[in-house]
């Protein structure tokens, strides 16, 4: 196994989920400078902080199905080209307007990202390795947001138009990116054996194994790949029948409770959070700052259990601490005098069951149990759904905390919370160490 060829693809295609974290954070600082800049109301804020996730919900929904018919990485490349120009529009953004209509096109491509990196990681894996290096696309978006948060602090002194530096980060590592993409990167060799361009697949896999890899892996690739031929075409229909209606539900579950629990809202309005606890502004920001230090090394112990303890276990406990936390937050926001250490610590708490769990795991999942032939389209399904509960989360947040408190925020999420473990519990299926093929099989999807 060429494990450092394979880590390097891997590495490039991670670097769309730098720039979805950094994108999703990065107006956790502005917040409050763009409300006074634009004269903002609770509603319009969260507008502004919401509206990416539309553009999410609109990129990941048709994503699948332009993957599948242009490729992966011609998809990656265009993402961020939009990366680019999205982040300099928010940046000279002059109104309102023009800020949300960027920020729409900026989710378009954290919504595309949010798609075709598990989809491609989990093509080019091998089956041991398949959830670690999955997982490494969550490990990104965690650095993103804590990069974000980095940029933040040390760019909020710049006065009151630094929410425009905040905003135009992305840009930088866009063109990196780009040029990764451009220069040193391979097409998904599952995508190009449905296409009919074996040598190009088998040179690829080459890379990534040698001779006997190509020997084990080719076969089996090829065998789907034929039996998928030999049924119709997907539809959209087939998605909500039979056997596979049921898998997608799952998927489309899972990636549902990954949002409905909360963790875009805390993670974009942390410091506003911290501001409620009695925490000043610079220090806001800088116990945000440990948050997303948190965030990133719970991710490593996620990338570290996710193929040893199974995907199942992991969301077992994951949804159990932060059902815990959440608890603890919704009483502590209840008392009159609020304790900002153990408030820190909760939210801390929270994060890291988070990270460690439905974080990672739930892409690893649906990267793995939808089969080849309607992987774009049940992936896009889920991760829209995904998206489309984050925005509902992130647009009623403020609204809630502004008219019912922060009590009543974290005791909402903490019983969706409960809902996902129960859930999770009776209906997720383990899949460690098991090729794509035999999940198909296992799950009843092909013979």
């Amino acid at each position: 196994m060429n494990t450092k060829y394979l880590y390097w693809i891997t590495f490039v295609a991670v670097n769309g989920g730098l720039l979805f974290g950094l994108n999703m954070a990065g107006i956790a600082g502005a917040n409050d400078l763009i409300k006074q800049d634009f004269s903002l109301s609770d509603s319009g804020l969260g507008t502004v902080a919401s509206f990416l996730m539309i553009g999410c919900l609109i990129g990941a929904f048709f994503t699948g199905s332009i993957a599948e018919k242009y490729g992966r990485k011609n998809v990656m490349i265009i993402t961020a080209i939009i990366y680019i120009i999205s982040s300099l529009g928010c940046a000279f953004a002059t109104g309102f307007i023009g800020l949300t209509i960027f920020r729409v096109l900026s989710g378009f491509a954290v919504g595309a990202t949010s798609v075709v990196g598990p989809m491609y990681i989990s093509e080019i894996s091998p089956a041991n390795k398949r959830g670690t290096l999955v997982s490494f696309n969550q490990f990104a978006i965690t650095i993103g947001i804590f990069l974000a948060y980095v940029f933040d602090y040390f760019l909020i002194n710049l006065g009151q138009e630094s929410w425009r530096y905040m905003l135009g980060v992305p840009a930088l590592f866009g063109i990196i990116f780009l040029l990764y993409l451009i220069f040193s990167f391979p097409e998904s060799p599952r995508w190009l054996l449905a296409k009919g361009k074996k040598d190009e697949a088998v040179e690829i896999l080459n890379k990534i194994g040698g001779d006997s890899y190509v020997k084990n892996e080719l076969p089996e690739m090829e065998k789907s790949i034929n039996a998928e031929k030999n049924k119709e075409k997907a539809s959209s229909k087939e998605l909500f029948n039979g056997k596979t209606g049921k898998i997608v539900a799952i998927g489309t579950l899972i990636a549902a409770f990954q949002q409905i629990t909360g963790i875009n809202a805390v993670l974009i309005f942390a410091p506003d959070i911290f501001r409620s606890a009695g925490v000043g502004g610079d220090t806001a920001l800088l116990q945000s700052m440990i948050v997303g230090i948190v965030n990133v090394l719970m991710t490593i112990v996620a990338l570290k259990l996710v193929d040893s303890k199974g995907r199942k276990t992991l969301l077992l406990w994951g949804a159990f601490g932060m059902a815990v936390s959440l608890g603890y937050l919704t009483y502590a926001f209840l008392q009159p005098e609020k304790n900002s250490v153990g408030v820190l610590i909760a939210l801390l708490g929270y994060i890291s069951f988070f990270a460690a769990s439905f974080a990672p795991v739930m892409w690893v999942i649906i990267s793995e149990i939808y089969p080849n032939r309607i992987k774009g389209l049940a992936m896009s399904f889920s991760t829209a759904v995904s998206w489309g509960c984050t925005f509902l989360t992130v647009y009623f947040a403020p609204i809630i905390r502004a008219n019912l408190g922060d009590s009543a925020l974290f005791g909402i999420f903490g019983i969706f919370t409960v809902i996902a473990f129960i859930f999770v519990k009776f209906w997720i299926p383990e899949t460690k160490g098991k090729s794509l093929e035999q999940i198909e099989k296992e799950l009843g999807l092909i013979d």
